[in-house]
């Protein structure tokens, strides 16, 4: 009996062992030629993919997808062509599935897709300069009637719990401030339909505050394990930033993310986009730890033009000073109010190309 149990054993780990190989050796059949495709291309391009035929299999057709989405069938080994207009920005799997010799298999790639055209450089002259709290570490900030409206992290090594306020933008002055549990980083904040949103840091929760009161209306989870970082809307939807090269956009019914787009330049990502702000149809974001801010289309992602702030950064004379990060723009007057974290300046731009 023990013999044979020994023989049924054996014989069942070389069964796996064999079916193992098997498929091993089918999915070496087929690879794409990674020499044959660029390190990035630019989103007005076409890719070409060519399909290496390993072991010179009869291949029936070939059906090829671009991030699980079906693009193109070939017959045989034919021609496979990808016009990546349209597409989004960042990475493109491409799958292709083979079917040969009354059998099927699959094999994937990737490329890079970037912007198609330079971003412009704006310039821009000062109209005002104002006071500002220089205790404020500012993390979000958007005008509401005329308010200016901040929120604050509340960084390692300090007293200062985060908060939410309503500010006098002539003085600085706070004129109603909301403080957060000390759990809370307090982040990027945007107003829609009378209602103050705002993210948190890490722990995965933002909330939502009456824009006249400020009472707390609600908490939410975020439905993705990403960080909170800057926020802005459109009028419908919102615009949340998670300090990657990625921007969802957010329902505010029901706070579930249900898109994004990959922020471009022409030569790739641009990582740590911050804090953030819709004007004139496109999406103004801070780029952490740089005194940039970035034009941003909406819908692709692409960088359409760059804002060189470095110069105001140079006229903040606390020490203590951080990053530009803070963009608020005052629809009355169609200029933009800048500042960073622990500005003791707020300035008011005018922007042109």
């Amino acid at each position: 009996m023990k013999v044979y149990n020994l023989f049924i054993t054996t014989f069942l780990a070389l069964n796996i062992v064999s079916c193992g190989d098997k498929q091993s050796d089918k999915e070496s059949y087929f690879s794409f030629d990674e020499n044959a495709l660029k390190s990035i291309y630019q989103s007005n391009e076409k890719a070409d993919f060519t399909l290496l035929n390993n072991n010179n299999k009869t291949i029936d057709s070939v059906v090829y997808f671009a991030n699980n989405e079906r693009v193109s069938a070939v017959k045989g080994n034919g021609k496979f062509t990808l016009d990546l207009s349209g597409k989004k920005l960042g990475y493109q799997k491409i799958k292709a599935l083979i079917y040969f010799e009354g059998d099927t298999i699959s094999t994937q790639t990737r490329i890079e897709v970037a912007a198609s055209v330079a971003p412009k450089l704006f310039k821009y002259t000062i109209v005002n300069t104002y006071d500002h709290d220089v205790n404020a570490f500012i993390e979000g900030y958007e005008f509401h009637n005329d308010t200016l409206i901040e929120s604050t992290g509340s960084p390692e090594g300090t007293s200062y719990l985060s908060y939410i306020a309503k500010t006098d933008y002539r003085t600085g002055k706070t004129i109603k401030k909301v403080g957060l549990d000390t759990k809370y980083f307090g982040e990027g904040i945007t107003v829609l339909n009378n209602k103050i949103y705002q993210l948190t840091y890490k722990t995965l929760e933002g909330f939502i505050y009456d824009a006249n009161t400020m009472k707390k209306i609600k908490s939410f989870q975020y439905d993705k394990q990403i960080e909170g970082w800057g926020m802005t809307n459109d009028g419908k939807n919102i615009y949340h930033s998670d300090g990657t090269e990625k921007i969802w956009t957010m329902d505010p019914e029901t706070q579930k993310l249900v898109d994004f787009i990959n922020v471009y330049t022409i030569d790739g990502k641009v990582k740590s986009i911050n804090e953030l702000e819709w004007i004139n149809g496109k999406i103004y974001g801070n780029i952490y730890q740089k005194d940039l801010i970035a034009v941003i289309n909406p819908q692709s992602g692409a960088v359409e033009a760059v804002l060189d702030l470095s110069a105001l950064r140079a006229k903040v004379t606390n020490k203590e000073a951080e990053v530009l990060n803070g963009i608020a723009f005052r629809k009355t007057t169609n200029t933009i109010f800048v500042t960073g974290k622990n500005w003791n300046k707020t300035f008011e731009i005018k922007v042109t190309e």
